[in-house]
């Protein structure tokens, strides 16, 4: 087990006071039986009255509303979790799909929904081709071929930063050559779902802790492939793996958001201190993604 206190700033400048409209934030890591959520603190400057709700995936969000004007926001969350993910887990896939093609049960095809439909418009089937392209047979084992399609993403696509807001659609991807980290989960989840898979994005944090400095830590996109039996499988392109988002509004000058700034910090708690509190042995992790 790893206990890890993820510190994550995003700071916006305004050239002006603005009157801030209401932000909502998504900063709250999810639980699942892999993580341990210890605790959890959302801050704001200027000060905001949070309210709190789940959205149609359990996802917990935060509602900020401000009073008066200001001329800079800062939006601080600091989490303090337990990660225990199996650095080699084993997938207990059920029989009916451990060869593809499958078919998911009624009851999971409903539960699906949108996450088994293709988003994005591929009118003359090059997604779905480039896609089919990683079935070596039919049948073929599942798990193989979603791990060479998981493969594939990177030997066809380069991994670059993109400050620009939203994602390139999967044919834009292919096309350029290149995306940022959700760009590529994107273009693994539509392709995984026109082979009829079900499939989703994550958001959350990458954090190495052979890397010591803070850029060892980043925010970080990847996605997950539901199979009966296993559940929701992560598959990370970008990091070739397998096993905070805030948006709002201001009111101003055209002109009086020169920027922002997003700072990131994801440490360990040092192991002599996770002994006092009754744990022992290092950590056995190479790599952890943390949901959020």
């Amino acid at each position: 087990m790893i206990t890890l206190t993820i510190r994550h700033t995003t700071t916006y400048r305004y050239r002006l006071p603005v009157w801030l409209g209401p932000h909502r934030l998504m900063l709250r890591p999810r639980e699942s039986r892999e993580l341990r959520l210890v605790s959890s603190d959302v801050t704001t400057t200027p000060a905001a009255t949070l309210s709190w709700a789940h959205d149609v995936f359990g996802n917990a969000v935060a509602t900020a509303s401000f009073e008066g004007m200001t001329d800079r926001l800062s939006v601080a969350s600091v989490a303090v979790l337990e990660l225990s993910a199996a650095a080699w887990p084993v997938f207990d896939i059920a029989a009916s799909a451990i060869a593809y093609p499958f078919r998911y049960s009624d009851d999971e095809w409903s539960d699906l929904g949108s996450l088994a439909v293709p988003l994005y418009a591929d009118p003359a089937g090059r997604l779905a081709a480039w896609a089919r392209g990683f079935v070596r047979s039919a049948p073929t084992n599942t798990l193989a071929m979603l791990k060479d399609l998981h493969s594939g993403v990177p030997e066809w696509v380069r991994y670059q930063s993109r400050e620009e807001e939203g994602t390139q659609s999967p044919l834009q991807t292919l096309d350029r050559g290149w995306g940022s980290c959700r760009d590529l989960a994107v273009l693994f989840v539509e392709a995984a779902r026109s082979l009829g898979l079900g499939a989703r994005i994550i958001s959350g944090y990458f954090y190495n802790p052979e890397r010591q400095s803070s850029s060892g830590a980043s925010t970080h996109a990847w996605a997950e492939i539901y199979l009966p039996g296993a559940g929701w499988i992560t598959f990370d392109p970008t990091n070739r793996g397998v096993g905070g988002s805030v948006t709002g509004s201001f009111v101003g000058m055209t002109d009086a958001f020169p920027g922002m700034s997003v700072e990131v910090d994801v440490a360990s708690t040092p192991l002599a201190a996770r002994e006092a509190l009754g744990e022992a042995g290092p950590d056995r992790l190479s790599a952890a993604r943390l949901a959020k």
